[in-house]
Parts: structure tokens; C-alpha cells; sequence
């Protein structure tokens, strides 16, 4: 049996791990990267779909497949006009929920962040909270959400306040115990590793995950 994963936002830091950990483990004879640009991989798995993120309709008969992993994010110093932002953190995602419901696609990957709540006084957090809730509002058969911490690993572009901060967190990490564990920095490939061993179980229904939890699932 062929199982087919649609990675949006293979690119980026969690996406580019995801595509990693598929191609070196058995589960997906076939990927589709749903992307702004073209990427050269080299293996014959892989088939590459370059859209105008805004014009998703025009491209939903060719979202197929059994998982939809979404990995789509930003910054504000790489987007810092706010319509854009939202944009790619909360339409494009719900937009892809949609079409993964439309398409019968059994399940649903969010890469969501710690702390998102669509009453945050933080325009990052409660942009991925609302996100949440449009996306649950779907009614999706497998949904999956992981609200991961400050990631961790190499990244294309150095980024010093990043840098920093992951700095800081090696030290505070240690002593963020119980309900604060979930606020530990956690590598971008342990959350990447969670979402793939997730998606092979193939359970119907809605999930939560926060960083703590994540890093058991992978």
C-alpha cells in the first residue's frame, strides 16, 4: 500500500527536518512540497507543486493525499507588515485545513506555538490561537496540533536575537519543572520526528500537543 504526505513549508526549519526524517524512514512512498519555489531534491519520491499561496482554490484538486503536514511560519523581521503576517500564520493554514477536509485528506499537521490563545494580548500568540480555532472549527477526521516552544538547530538565515535567546534558554531550561516544562527550548527535528511517528498511527480525532509532550512522542 502507497501512502502519500504533502509537506507545505518544507523549506523551513521544521519542514526541512520532516522531509529528512520521511525520506530516511519507511511510511511515504510519495511526498508532494506544496511551495513558493522550487527546491531541487533529488530523489523521485518527491513532486513539486509551486503556487501563489493566494490563489490556494486554484490549486486544491492537486492537494491530494493521506496526510497533510503544515509547517507554514514567519517572523515578524522576515514579514512585518501585519496583513502579510497573518496571512501566511493563520489564512494559508486554515485555508489548507479546508482543502484537506475537501480532498478527504485523513489528517491534518499543525505546527502551532506554546502559549497560543485567541484572547493573547501578544499579536504572534493570538494570531496562532485564532489559527487554532478556525482550523478545529473545520472538522477535520485527524487533527493534530503541536505547540512547540523556542526551537532549536541550524538555521538558513542567523537570526541574533534568536541566537540569544536560545542561549538563555539552555540555562532556564534545567529549571522549568512540572507545568513549566512546556516552556523548555525544544529542537526543530524532535518536533519534526513527533509529527511523522504521529502521522503513521493514523488516529481520527483532535490533538494537543505542547513541547513536553512532544518530545515523548518522538
Amino acid at each position: 500500500m502507497t501512502k502519500k504526505a504533502i509537506i507545505v513549508g518544507a523549506s523551513g526549519l521544521i519542514g526541512s527536518k520532516l522531509l529528512n526524517i520521511i525520506f530516511d524512514n519507511d511510511g511515504y512512498s510519495q511526498i508532494l512540497l506544496v511551495s513558493r519555489k522550487k527546491t531541487r531534491i533529488l530523489d523521485n519520491r518527491v513532486t513539486q507543486l509551486v503556487i501563489d499561496f493566494e490563489q490556494l482554490n486554484e490549486h486544491a484538486e492537486e492537494i491530494t493525499g493521506d496526510v497533510l503536514f503544515c509547517c507554514l511560519g514567519t517572523t515578524k523581521s522576515e514579514t512585518p507588515d501585519r496583513w502579510q503576517y497573518r496571512k501566511i500564520e493563520h489564512d494559508y493554514p486554515v485555508k489548507l485545513a479546508e482543502i484537506t477536509l475537501k480532498n478527504k485528506i485523513e489528517q491534518f499537521h499543525l505546527v502551532s506555538s506554546v502559549g497560543a490563545n485567541t484572547k493573547s494580548s501578544n499579536f504572534y500568540l493570538k494570531i496562532k490561537g485564532e489559527t487554532e480555532a478556525d482550523v478545529k472549527k473545520t472538522g477535520l477526521k485527524g487533527l493534530h496540533i503541536y505547540q512547540a516552544s523556542l526551537l532549536t538547530g541550524p538555521r538558513k538565515i542567523s537570526r541574533k536575537m534568536e541566537k540569544l535567546a536560545i542561549a538563555i534558554m539552555k540555562v532556564f531550561n534545567p529549571l522549568l519543572f512540572g507545568g513549566l516544562k512546556k516552556y523548555r527550548s525544544i529542537p526543530a527535528k524532535t518536533v519534526a520526528m513527533a509529527m511523522f511517528k504521529q502521522s503513521l498511527k493514523n488516529e481520527p480525532g483532535m490533538f494537543t500537543y505542547t513541547s513536553d509532550k512532544i518530545k515523548k512522542l518522538a
